[in-house]
């Protein structure tokens, strides 16, 4: 089987769409599929890469975020489809190069993988909890419109989460095919648990109590993440007891993020760990997860820090609520800032060993990187099995 995926946020420089891209061909190349990655970016450019192939198609650079580039022109990306007659052409945006996959003359199966809720990023993010995300959807009724005739023109929608599913089927995008993403139980485990590093973490957020609770977050500084509100919360807690957030990650919010962090006594902004082994460790050395962000179609970072044994407290929407139980979370109703300092407490009464152990059985059901791309690539094989067959009729 041919696979091409046409990744219109794929970039060198990006983040978890690259990790998750670099994943894809490993897991194409060992199950015997030719994988292409077909990818905007500041020249033409192809290279073999982990058993299969990445094309760069010359295209404009986003203005406001440098390290990501836009298709504009259909033809290079369909000439390069023509040479390589896919048997499934993976869409995995909403925006243009979804259609430039969707409008391909060839055979091909199509499959439109969506990894992202623009609604939810972005207005609904914004107006938290000032206005109902119910309210904010209705506004956006253009949007779910046009996603659903985006759809139509494939012959599956895919989603990583059953609460995105049900997102798109309430307003009538898709009846969307779940296929959860993976998480690498080989690196994350609880197992990694360092008290001195953990005693380090605390010193960076200014916190000399070894008995001290530390909380942890990791995300993009990104206005999804909702860093800020975290912050605020989080003082509610270190006001009342010896307490550190520390924050692993960047992005364009850095500022706000920064400048926001100061102002929280035992907050420590910590910048991107590039080393997966030291993230795991870090995750396991801390005592909770706390997460702002309420417009994921996953959640990678409370899959990983489920797996390193972190009870978490998550709000009440987003991809992440597929992942949370009574056992070992807590929910709150996602922007609120009082609403999760509210949770937090709760948290606290709680007994943190039996929590953690709830949290490493609650990891067991979910699947690794290997068992994601494998049900993935099923469903491919089936739905370009599917096109022949029906071509052949």
């Amino acid at each position: 089987m041919r696979l091409v995926d046409v990744a219109e946020f794929y970039s060198e420089f990006g983040g978890g769409v690259k990790t998750y891209v670099h994943h894809k061909l490993e897991a194409c190349a060992n199950a015997g599929v030719e994988a292409t990655i077909i990818a905007p970016g500041p020249a033409d450019r192809r290279e073999r890469r982990l058993g299969g192939e990445i094309i760069w198609v010359k295209s404009p650079v986003i203005p406001f975020d440098h390290r990501y580039w836009l298709f504009a022109d259909s033809k290079p990306v369909h000439g390069l489809l023509d040479e390589i007659k896919p048997d499934i052409i993976e869409g995995s945006s909403t925006w243009r190069g979804a259609w430039i996959a969707a409008n391909w003359r060839g055979a091909a199966a199509r499959a439109l993988f969506l990894h992202q809720d623009p609604v939810a990023v972005y207005p609904q993010s914004l107006l938290s909890p000032f206005v109902r995300a119910q309210t904010v959807d209705a506004a956006f009724g253009w949007f779910w419109f046009y996603l659903r005739k985006l759809a139509s023109r494939f012959d599956a929608t895919v989603v990583p989460s059953q609460w995105y599913a049900t997102r798109l089927r309430e307003r009538r995008v898709a009846d969307a095919v779940v296929r959860p993403l993976g998480v690498n139980k080989a690196v994350f485990s609880h197992e990694l648990r360092d008290e001195a590093l953990r005693r380090e973490m605390l010193a960076a957020c200014g916190v000399d109590d070894p008995d001290a609770i530390l909380f942890v977050t990791v995300g993009r500084h990104h206005i999804e993440k909702r860093l800020p509100m975290v912050f605020d919360a989080f003082q509610r807690i270190s006001a009342k007891r010896a307490a550190g957030l520390y924050v692993i990650g960047d992005g364009p919010m850095w500022r706000t993020v920064s400048s926001a962090a100061r102002r929280a006594p035992g907050v420590f902004v910590a910048g991107v760990e590039r080393d997966r082994g030291m993230l795991a460790r870090r995750f396991a050395s801390a005592d909770y997860l706390v997460h702002g962000g309420a417009a994921e179609t996953f959640g990678l970072v409370v899959a990983e820090a489920l797996n390193s044994g972190l009870p978490i407290i998550a709000p009440d929407t987003g991809g992440a609520t597929d992942m949370c139980h009574p056992a070992f979370s807590e929910t709150y109703r996602a922007g609120d800032s009082r609403a999760l300092g509210d949770a937090i407490e709760r948290m606290l009464t709680r007994d943190r060993a039996s929590l953690s152990l709830a949290a490493r059985a609650g990891a067991k059901r979910l699947c690794t990187p290997e068992e994601h791309f494998a049900a993935l690539l099923e469903l491919y094989g089936n739905l370009a099995d599917g096109r022949r067959q029906r071509r052949a009729a």
